[in-house]
């Protein structure tokens, strides 16, 4: 079901033509405002032809928003210039999410709204949520930082939910957004550079639940002590407080769903569902029958008793570590772009790693780490060259897996991390090895 025009008289400038930027562009201009379009690479402008293509501040008379790609900073670590502009034309700047929800509500949908946020495992959290609903036939579109873009979503029956995965570049930009039923898995070093400190990160993860009230639900994970901390905060606010820990739930059969985190998202999927009021058998068979997603200790591959799994998307120590402690013994791939603390917090797994084959910018700084804790690796910079040599090296030494999860950002050598893991999964099943 398609908006009306909703956004007649309105008019909105979009800065940066990306995943999210041009479909919130179309979006916009189909639901009838009035839009103009900016990206600073050009290229990025030719996909965005019979839209007025100007830099927000050249824009003539008032503007309702700027809508800003969640990849472009507004604040820290140096704001884009047209965003210091809006600020100081007191021109609000949001992120898509949030004109989605002023668009259904708009139309007079009361669909609801679910929301996801944690340092790792909201994407499979989102996909998971939205596959139970399908499950139990509840209308659904899942969507935001998992694609696709926030806008781009079709209008949803009173009964529907929107299920969004909020990262903390959205959650910064939101004004009206209410989600009734919310949640956030946890907390550990990531984005610091955006957000300045850890207090920082925190305060836009807890956006997640601004403005609920007795209605609504809120989920909180307590495996990490700042996620408690939250938690902590979250029973002075009017919303319902579940916590959450992988710990207490259990998934086994369902294949897709490996490792304690895997428990911890599947439990509050299931917390989710339970308070939109799916029924406990759809809950139930919705996690067992649950597909998975690429690039999330996904197997690809089983090559002389070698498995090969592409865990791509873990860019950071915490989202690697929730993949290692799955396997007691393996060759490890790993290195690109690393965070604040790099691959120190590792250390209590480094014993399961056989050998290890580093990558990217920061394979040499992983090395040194791994080196002062006696686990033997090899600086191998490319995939091309990791690979092939950690098929050898998982052979020679009698290891059964080959992990590939980087710890790692990607953006020293893939565009992203989809794309690093697709080169990972043609190398390992290309015949090289």
């Amino acid at each position: 079901m398609s908006f009306p025009r909703v956004f007649s008289g309105q008019r909105y400038a979009v800065l940066g033509l990306g995943k999210a930027g041009l479909p919130a562009a179309r979006a916009l201009r189909d639901m009838g405002a009035e839009v103009f379009v900016w990206d600073d690479f050009a290229p990025s402008r030719d996909a965005a032809a019979g839209f007025t293509q100007i830099p927000p501040s050249e824009v003539e008379g008032r503007l309702d928003a700027l809508v800003l790609s969640p990849g472009i900073p507004h604040l820290r670590p140096q704001p884009h210039a047209e965003a210091v502009w809006a600020a100081a034309q007191d021109v609000p700047i949001l992120t898509d999410a949030e004109l989605l929800y002023r668009a259904v509500r708009a139309a007079g949908s009361k669909a609801r709204f679910a929301g996801i946020t944690g340092t790792n495992g909201k994407s499979t959290t989102t996909a998971l949520l939205a596959h139970i609903l399908t499950t139990a036939g509840v209308p659904n579109a899942a969507g935001a930082n998992l694609g696709p873009a926030a806008l781009s979503l079709p209008l949803l029956p009173d009964h529907g939910v929107y299920v969004l995965e909020m990262s903390s570049y959205m959650l910064e930009r939101i004004a009206t957004l209410r989600f009734d039923v919310a949640a956030m898995l946890n907390l550990s070093p990531d984005h610091l550079d955006r957000h300045g400190d850890m207090a920082g990160y925190a305060a836009a993860k807890r956006e997640i639940f601004a403005r609920q009230d007795d209605g609504c639900t809120a989920v909180v994970g307590v495996d990490d002590a700042d996620s408690r901390e939250m938690a902590a905060w979250l029973d002075s606010q009017p919303a319902r407080v579940v916590r959450i820990s992988g710990a207490n739930f259990s998934v086994v059969g369902a294949k897709a769903l490996p490792g304690a985190h895997n428990a911890q998202n599947a439990f509050a999927a299931s917390e989710l569902a339970k308070a939109l009021g799916v029924p406990a058998a759809a809950i139930v068979d919705g996690i067992a029958t649950y597909p998975g997603l690429p690039h999330r200790q996904a197997e690809i591959a089983v090559i002389d008793g070698v498995r090969f799994i592409n865990d791509s998307k873990a860019t950071n120590a915490d989202a690697a570590a929730r993949a290692m402690a799955c396997y007691d013994r393996f060759i490890w791939i790993a290195g690109g772009i690393g965070k604040a603390g790099g691959i120190e917090p590792l250390a209590d797994l480094f014993p399961r790693v056989e050998k290890s084959f580093l990558i990217g910018r920061d394979g040499p700084a992983f090395a040194e780490t791994l080196a002062r804790h006696g686990v033997a690796h090899h600086v191998a910079g490319t995939l091309e060259a990791a690979v092939p040599a950690a098929a050898s090296a998982a052979r020679a030494a009698g290891a059964h897996v080959v992990l590939f999860s980087p710890a790692a950002a990607s953006f020293d050598q893939f565009p992203n991390f989809e794309a690093r893991g697709d080169a990972f999964a043609r190398l390992a099943t290309g015949g090289a090895i």
